[in-house]
């Protein structure tokens, strides 16, 4: 094989390097952004694609994120490899503070009562059993319910930054090939009166 290593990193290896990257989060991220960004794609499909998947991200379906995400940049107009990109926003590190907030802002617009800090009765074993019914009105009702204005918020930031950004990028790329392309016409000429 090309790309394969001579010495199989262990099992250790290989968490180290999936929770911190070999050669840096910013090297990482860099690359991410770069592959974002050459997407051949429209700037509004690349950033409605984005869009999607942080918008699903900020579902409590979790395992359905990236059906949701396609279903979503489907319907509008975005890039379904951008839209699984775009999911990458909710990962273990962002996931804690994103459904805190979609819980609490759901319970706000519910009105719920305050929990003084204490689960609901048979909220555990719901949990551990997977009762739908049971789960439904104390943590999923009010995480949707949250969820979707901080959705909606996150996922119009989103697209706005990828949209300029790729517009940005793809306007930079035009004028690189047409000043290439005016660069290989002029000297076409010269190389041909050198050949005679």
């Amino acid at each position: 094989m090309l790309f394969r290593r001579r010495v199989k990193p262990t099992w250790k290896e290989k968490l180290r390097i999936w929770l911190w990257p070999r050669r840096s989060w910013r090297r990482s991220l860099t690359y991410l952004k770069k592959r974002v960004l050459r997407l051949n794609a429209t700037p509004h499909a690349i950033g409605a694609g984005i869009a999607a998947g942080i918008f699903a991200t900020f579902t409590p379906f979790v395992g359905f994120h990236f059906l949701i995400a396609f279903a979503i940049a489907y319907l509008i107009a975005g890039n379904m490899a951008a839209a699984a990109l775009g999911c990458g926003v909710g990962n273990p590190l962002t996931y804690p503070p994103i459904w805190a907030a979609m819980y609490e802002l759901g319970r706000w617009i519910l009105n719920a009562e305050p929990m003084d800090g204490k689960a609901p009765p048979g909220l555990a074993h719901a949990l551990t059993h997977m009762d739908l019914k049971d789960i439904w009105g104390p943590v999923l009702k009010p995480m949707l319910i949250g969820g979707l204005p901080l959705g909606l918020a996150f996922a119009l930031l989103g697209y706005g930054l990828v949209y300029l950004a790729a517009r940005s990028f793809q306007n930079r790329r035009a004028r690189r090939m047409a000043d290439l392309r005016e660069r290989q016409r002029r000297a076409a000429p010269e190389a041909a009166g050198v050949a005679r």
